[in-house]
């Protein structure tokens, strides 16, 4: 059986979205093609070292490592659009905005926002920024549905940490555990993600339980 895939040694990009409460995006964008790392934190503001409870003027956002020839950032924006109302006018911890880290970026988002904006009757609140310093949130923010389920943290070797934000098999089952990815595509790496049968068996019954279920914060 291959080790657990915890560590990824590809080159990435990085994709930064804030999309109301950061719990959701994470297991989302965890269970997605292409993704390698996820981290929830802060950002967009300028009060510096922000936490939960004194945010500032920053808006929880997930940061993003992907590999571009498993999946493009046009299908990433793609996904930020499918997973929130742009239209909720929200506080500023929960806005919704598409940080750009470089020029592509931002003609991209920008591009996908005309085409959104046709198609809402509401105004689009969405914001196009470009990226600034991303602080990371607290350890228990940090693959939150999976840390729901400490025993099958513990049979994979994770605990709270730096290694819940660095994992790559960290992301895939965040998202897994609530219903996303998909049974087979799962199914397809398991082997790769270094899961014995046990562990796949509780992953598995948990995405079919999950699947189709809206998550709420």
């Amino acid at each position: 059986m291959s080790p657990l895939l915890h560590d990824v040694d590809v080159e990435t990009k990085k994709a930064t979205f804030a999309l109301a409460c950061f719990w959701e995006p994470d297991a989302i964008y965890g269970a997605q093609k292409g993704v390698i790392r996820t981290r929830v934190g802060y950002c967009g503001g300028e009060k510096e070292n922000p936490t939960y409870k004194d945010l500032g003027d920053h808006t929880e956002t997930i940061d993003i490592d992907y590999d571009p020839n498993e999946v493009t950032y046009s299908e990433l924006l793609d996904l930020f659009w499918k997973s929130h109302d742009p239209t909720a006018k929200t506080t500023v911890q929960y806005m919704s905005i598409i940080f750009y880290h470089d020029q592509e970026q931002k003609k991209l988002a920008e591009e996908k926002l005309r085409e959104e904006v046709k198609k809402h009757s509401d105004p689009i609140l969405t914001k196009v920024l470009p990226a600034t310093t991303f602080y990371d949130a607290e350890d228990y923010h940090q693959k939150y549905r999976l840390q729901q389920h400490p025993s099958l943290m513990k049979a994979v070797n994770l605990e709270p940490g730096p290694k819940v934000k660095s994992s790559h098999l960290a992301a895939r089952l965040n998202g897994y555990v609530v219903g996303k990815g998909g049974v087979a595509q799962f199914d397809a790496e398991v082997k790769k993600l270094g899961l014995d049968e046990g562990t796949a068996k509780i992953v598995r019954e948990l995405l079919v339980k999950n699947e189709g279920r809206q998550l709420v914060c």
